[in-house]
């Protein structure tokens, strides 16, 4: 609605103006309002996180994610087999960066999950953006509690 009154306006202010103007002009103005729409990420760079405390142990994946100047967000995992010592790792852009919630698609293990993050933590979350809460997620520390939220912290 409120994108009807702003064209409705752009087109009374340039009415006297060239039909190429126009154009230009109207395109430019849809270009900045989507630009102005997408959410800025907290930070750029890569970040290594562990969300689920009670699954790390040798040949657990070691996860990161990468946030790019453009607002892409890469994530990805690096496991090494402590039997053979190979390893296998991964690396998919799940697009522009969306405080609400993330969809990760790892193809070698078709593992999906949802997240979102902020500039210090993680949170695993269902596909609404809703934090998750599991016993996987409670601290080592604190094994004597359940249903913990599934968080974890951003490591540089």
């Amino acid at each position: 609605m409120i994108y009807g009154v702003i064209f409705a306006t752009v087109f009374l202010i340039f009415k006297h103006i060239t039909p190429m103007k126009k154009v230009l002009s109207i395109l430019l103005f849809c270009i900045s309002i989507l630009s102005f729409a997408q959410s800025k990420a907290p930070f750029t760079g890569k970040r290594d996180f562990v969300i689920e405390q009670g699954a790390s142990g040798s040949g657990t994946p070691a996860y990161y994610l990468d946030v790019k100047t453009n607002g892409d967000v890469h994530f990805g995992f690096v496991q090494v087999n402590q039997a053979d010592g190979t390893e296998t790792k991964e690396v998919i852009n799940a697009g522009k960066y969306n405080p609400k919630v993330m969809k990760v698609h790892f193809k070698t293990y078709n593992e999906t999950f949802y997240v979102k993050f902020d500039k210090e933590k993680i949170y695993l979350t269902d596909a609404k953006g809703n934090i998750k809460k599991s016993d996987d997620c409670c601290p080592v520390s604190e094994m004597a509690y359940t249903n913990c939220n599934c968080e974890g912290k951003l490591y540089r």
